[in-house]
């Protein structure tokens, strides 16, 4: 069974960095992509980055692009999200996600894609 175990939420003060972990097991075979998405209170869920099986293909939201990037470390199941510059809009509950089919991240770009799997979440809040 896909698990997904998301860490490194917490509260910093605006401009300020956090990484997010999100620990996978119970793929049958190979990696698969991997993306985050986030919920603030009163708002929709929305997808924030993707990183394909290989690394070789992400995806990023306009709101985060260049402020977030994604990375995997396949040996360890680990995929990390280095929040920086971090604004008052950026506060949410943060979830990592996957299908446990999909192998790239070219489904994100619909801007309607909700994978299977989910994580509990972390929460990250903003604030000086």
């Amino acid at each position: 069974q896909v698990q997904l175990v998301e860490s490194g939420g917490g509260m910093v003060q605006p401009g300020g960095s956090l990484r997010l972990s999100c620990v996978y097991s119970g793929f049958t075979s190979d990696d698969y992509a991997i993306g985050w998405f986030r919920q603030a209170p009163g708002k929709e869920r929305e997808a924030v980055s993707c990183i394909s099986s290989w690394a070789d293909n992400t995806y990023y939201a306009d709101s985060v692009k260049g402020r977030f990037p994604i990375t995997r470390d396949n040996a360890k199941n680990t995929v990390y999200l280095q929040m920086n510059s971090l604004k008052p809009e950026d506060p949410a509950v943060y979830y990592c996600s996957t299908d446990g089919v999909l192998r790239s991240c070219s489904p994100y770009y619909s801007g309607s894609y909700s994978p299977d799997y989910w994580g509990q979440g972390t929460q990250v809040t903003v604030s000086s």
